[in-house]
Order: C-alpha cells, then structure tokens, then sequence
C-alpha cells in the first residue's frame, strides 16, 4: 500500500517537473525569438544622414500602424523614402526575426492580400535595423515600376506594414 503510494507521488512530482521544465523551454524560446533581434540590431541612420538623403528621394510613402494586417506587435510607422539605389525609412518597426522589405505590384493591406501578390512582388532585403534602417536596392531593379512597398516577417509569415507610393 505505502508503495503504491510513493509510486503514484514520484509519478506526480515527475510529470509537475516535467511540466515546468516544459513551460521554461517555450517561456525562454518566445523571449529569445524577441529579444535576439533587438540583441542583434544594427544601429539606424542618424539624423544628419537623413537630412542629407532626403533631398535625393525619388518616391516616398508612409508606414501607419492602422493599417488592416497591422496589430500592437506587427505595425510600421514613418515615411519611406525611394531612390533607384537604396531605400530607407525615417521612423521605425517593431523588433521582430527575419523581416524583409518588398516592392509589390500593388498595395497590399493584410496578410491575405500580399500572399496573393507576393510571387510578382520584388524581395529588396532583410531589414537589419528597427529605426531609421537603409537598404541598397538589388541590381537589375527598377523601382519606379512598383506602386507599393511592405514589411513582412519571413520567420511567421506575418504581415508587418505597407504604404502606398507617390
């Protein structure tokens, strides 16, 4: 009898360590999915920098966290500036892994709406910085042929935010 007892104690004491041992591993992996990326962040164009790319701007649109696809994780806000050669954003995105820039066909609002365009959509790269990030534009791009631009988080499949160009 005081055998089965310890048996169904230690059976109860495991499964409870097993549980939190569980707990800590999905607790650490969401903040280190989180907090790598901030970890990890280049540091964004200062103030000067922007001024002085500003007059060079060709095209520009603006991030707002309003947006369909948008939520309190997942929002751009700013003014995105366009040349033939780089892009850059003069606000900033939330930290998050893995997120990419694209020109798109057309604007697109929400994750459903960019799936549907993402195959004629152009990647122009990962973005590597959270405020003020620039990024060189690939060869062979004409980016004056895209009405649109959006962030998206490759790691989730999860729209970030879009702006429409002008």
């Amino acid at each position: 009898m005081i055998g089965s007892l310890l048996d169904v104690a230690r059976r109860h004491i495991i499964l409870f360590g097993t549980a939190k041992f569980a707990a800590g591993l999905v607790i650490g992996f969401g903040l280190g999915v989180y907090f790598l990326p901030i970890l990890t962040a280049e540091k964004g164009l200062d103030s000067d920098v922007l001024i002085e790319l500003q007059a060079s701007a060709e095209r520009s649109g603006t991030f707002m966290r309003d947006l369909p696809g948008s939520d309190a994780f997942h929002w751009g806000d700013g003014i995105v500036r366009i040349r033939d050669d780089r892009i850059w954003l003069e606000g900033q995105v939330p930290p998050g892994p893995d997120y990419r820039l694209y020109l798109t066909p057309s604007f697109a609002d929400d994750e459903a709406s960019f799936l549907a365009i993402k195959a004629e959509s152009v990647e122009i790269g990962m973005i590597k910085a959270f405020t003020n990030f620039s990024i060189a534009v690939p060869d062979g791009v004409d980016v004056g042929t895209f009405p649109a631009i959006l962030i998206w988080c490759e790691a989730f499949g999860q729209f970030i935010t879009a702006a429409e160009l002008s």
